[in-house]
């Protein structure tokens, strides 16, 4: 594939918006749009309970308040397991000693550059939490098993957080 021509219709804080005009592998021409994305961190906090850490999290653009792993936006040249470790702490007030990579989560490959790296992180403490004033977060503790349970029924719909469970918990078996 290569790109042939690049116009740039939205710059934000966060993302850019291109319309890019591609050669595909094929010799197809065609003009895609695409949103460029910085990537981000999504943490499979577990506690010596057994329990996860899930945030339930308004998102105004799910329409409502939907169910996900502690996770935030990688920050430029920031490594993405300092990125887990920044939006744990955060978000969900805990600190791991162990970080195990669950490898990355694309979110949606046919308009979105995001790449979310998944980690499963033990041995937690608390610390300090520090929400944002825009992020309306409660933080709850539920067993793996229930939460995996619900990621396969529908009730976790996120995408990073529902794979992010079922690897966990497939790298946890493993190592029993």
């Amino acid at each position: 594939m290569t790109i042939e021509s690049t116009r740039t219709v939205h710059r934000g804080r966060v993302i850019t918006v291109n319309v890019e005009t591609v050669r595909l592998p094929n010799g197809h021409v065609i003009d895609l749009e695409i949103i460029h994305h910085p990537g981000g961190a999504a943490i499979v906090a577990i506690n010596g309970e057994g329990k996860v850490c899930l945030i339930r999290q308004f998102r105004h653009a799910a329409n409502g308040w939907i169910w996900e792993l502690p996770a935030g936006k990688l920050e430029p040249q920031e490594p993405p397991l300092h990125t887990a470790q920044r939006e744990l702490a955060e978000e969900a007030g805990a600190s791991a000693h162990s970080w195990t990579s669950l490898g990355p989560y694309v979110s949606s490959p046919g308009v979105f550059t995001e790449i979310v790296h998944l980690y499963l992180a033990q041995d937690l403490k608390t610390v300090n939490m520090s929400h944002e004033a825009g992020e309306l977060i409660e933080v709850h503790w539920i067993d793996l098993e229930e939460a995996c349970t619900r990621a396969l029924d529908g009730d976790i719909n996120d995408g990073k957080t529902a794979l992010g469970l079922l690897r966990a918990r497939s790298v946890l078996q493993r190592s029993r």
